[in-house]
């Protein structure tokens, strides 16, 4: 559970959300999100320092220049909050139904 935890609280920040949408299209500098998104480079780098520990991101260096960082979403970062999810979901709806089956059966 504390995976899940760590995802939502990275997630609960609109900008942080954004940063991954952007990162769902292509791998990005940290400057380019900083530009997009309109927000200075320090608090950028908090936002990506927050998504990393949380699992949802990594960092690489290309080759050529240590000093830049291209950001990505980590493969299956996600799983264990989609299953979460999913078996949720799955609880409210028999709940639901098992409450529509017995109003249904109370009816005169």
């Amino acid at each position: 559970m504390k995976r899940i935890d760590q995802t939502l609280a990275a997630l609960a920040d609109p900008h942080r959300r954004r940063v991954v949408e952007m990162l769902g299209q292509r791998p990005r500098r940290a400057g380019e999100l900083a530009e997009a998104l309109r927000i200075p480079a320090p608090a950028m780098s908090r936002h990506l320092r927050t998504l990393k520990q949380s699992g949802l991101v990594e960092e690489t260096h290309p080759q050529f220049d240590a000093r830049v960082r291209i950001y990505t979403l980590r493969e299956g970062a996600m799983a264990d909050l989609k299953k979460w999810l999913a078996d949720t979901e799955r609880m409210w709806v028999d709940q639901l139904a098992s409450f529509k089956a017995h109003v249904e059966k109370k009816k005169p």
